[in-house]
């Protein structure tokens, strides 16, 4: 339950990301399907199933400290290299992260490697509908 928490945060700060880009229409998407359907979704999931019936929960260990200090050494190097990466860069222009762009580039360009993926998601579900049913 707390990783899905956290992935509602993750994946905030990732549409905060697209706003930073001037992507806004990428940013809502973002928040509403993913934030709000998809994390919803796990959520639901996660309530549904049952416990595991092991001993001690896998967030108490003796390993807290060292992971937490290897967390903020990775947010430190992460915001580093971001800051190091984009320093000065400036995006101009009004057309980037609007819909119409979006849309123009995703079916024009993108739209083979859009289709693929639509068929590969597509072959996931009827795979974890054909998992669940034979109760593997």
């Amino acid at each position: 339950m707390h990783s899905a928490l956290w992935l509602v945060v993750t994946l905030g700060a990732v549409a905060g990301c697209f706003v930073l880009m001037t992507a806004e229409f990428v940013a809502w998407v973002q928040v509403l399907v993913y934030v709000g359907s998809i994390v919803v979704l796990v959520i639901f999931a996660l309530m549904l199933t049952r416990q595991p019936s092991g001993g001690r929960s896998a967030e108490v260990t003796g390993n807290q400290w060292l992971a937490a200090l290897l967390g903020v050494v990775a947010a430190v190097g992460l915001g580093a290299t971001m800051i190091a990466g984009f320093r000065g860069e400036r995006i101009e222009g009004n057309q980037i992260g609007t819909a119409g762009s979006i849309g123009e580039a995703l079916f024009t360009d993108w739209v083979l490697p859009f289709e693929i993926l639509s068929g590969v998601l597509l072959a996931a579900l009827v795979g974890a509908i054909v998992i669940s049913r034979s109760g593997i």
